[in-house]
């Protein structure tokens, strides 16, 4: 499992009332880590602690999907420490969302000084996990990271409307892999994930409903991964069950769909972007086709904060299988795997300055 619903004692609650954030820690009752490892998902104390008094369990998010979220890790290193990864990137985007909801967004650099101080917090009840060397082995694909994640959640309410004295709560978690080791098949889904004019560029819950239907369905049908076409069209690709999509071509250029407003702004795509200019490689931003991609691809694979850096073995529509070089030692889709990776553990130097020390 990547992720486990076992919620790290410190928590973080903050209000909006009359256009003014104000927030306060709890530290929720708990056991050593050690001793909460042995719990099951179902223990009394880790469900106590999957609940913050006063907020409504009837709200427009609950009810309506009204409500948008951010997922960031921290990344254990040699030398004990931790350190989280362009965090200031995930704090603007978080306003983004809120504002394409019409919610007050909660203030940038609030919502960053939260995030540093409740992995502190945690990491001082040894609520974190330590670096572990066997985690190189496989190109630190199934480390485990402090993953944290800002959630905006509304005031309560039945009839549908818009949320104006929001909450933005803030929690902490183990992950490790999101994807099996291995191979990784996609296939095309004949859902639509985002309309243009809709919230597809917003990280809003609304949105993964779609997406956790596809992978249901492609899991069903054997594969790993969905991959969305767009609806005006229905050829172009768009997204990953719940990650950014690139193909490499065979004359090497790297290209990955345009940011239209059914697209979400990854933080690891424009990483991505960046090291693939690093590496001299040609890059392009554009319209990407399914035909394209099974005519001139050499290489895909899919970006995101759980996803990492992902190859994709092969890609599948009705039917027609397209088999990719990207789990090749040498494949360009490893090479950015090892970059990012490396970049995050400390083994490589970040000089674009965006491991910021807890």
């Amino acid at each position: 499992m990547p992720f486990k619903l076992s919620i790290y004692p410190w928590v973080h609650c903050c209000r909006c009332n009359d256009n003014q954030w104000k927030g306060e820690f709890i530290e929720h009752e708990h056991c050593s880590p050690e001793e909460e490892a042995r719990l099951g998902a179902e223990d009394d104390l880790l469900t106590r602690r999957n609940h913050i008094p006063g907020v409504p369990m009837v709200n427009f998010t609950s009810q309506y999907g009204l409500g948008c979220f951010e997922g960031l890790k921290a990344y254990p290193q040699k030398d004990g420490t931790l350190k989280l990864f362009r965090p200031e990137r995930n704090c603007a985007r978080m306003a983004v969302s809120m504002r394409g909801l019409r919610m007050p967004p909660i203030p940038e650099d609030l919502l960053l000084e939260t995030i540093f101080e409740i992995v502190r917090r945690n990491k001082v009840l040894g609520f974190a996990p330590e670096y572990d060397a066997a985690w190189e082995k496989d190109i630190w694909q199934n480390a485990a990271t402090v993953y944290v994640r800002p959630f905006a959640i509304s005031e309560p309410g039945i009839g549908v409307n818009l949320s104006v004295t929001p909450w933005v709560i803030t929690i902490c978690t183990t992950v490790s892999a999101y994807f099996r080791l291995g191979e990784n098949n996609a296939v095309v889904s004949k859902r639509i994930r985002a309309t243009p004019g809709g919230t597809g560029w917003i990280k809003t819950a609304a949105n993964y409903v779609t997406s956790t239907l596809a992978k249901a369905e492609a899991l069903d049908e054997g594969y790993m991964e969905a991959i969305f076409l767009d609806c005006t069209t229905g050829k172009n690709i768009e997204e990953g069950s719940s990650c950014n999509f690139f193909a490499v071509l065979k004359d090497g250029t790297v290209v990955t769909p345009e940011l239209h407003d059914t697209i979400l702004p990854g933080i690891t795509r424009d990483s991505v972007m960046v090291l693939a200019r690093d590496m001299g490689m040609k890059t392009q931003e554009r319209d990407l086709s399914l035909e394209e991609v099974f005519d001139d691809a050499s290489e895909c694979f899919v970006t995101g904060t759980a996803a990492g850096v992902t190859p994709l073995s092969s890609i599948t529509r009705e039917g027609k299988t397209k088999r990719f070089a990207s789990l090749e030692a040498d494949s360009v889709s490893n090479r950015f795997l090892k970059q990012l990776k490396g970049i995050q553990f400390g083994a490589l130097s970040d000089k674009h300055g965006w491991m910021r020390d807890v």
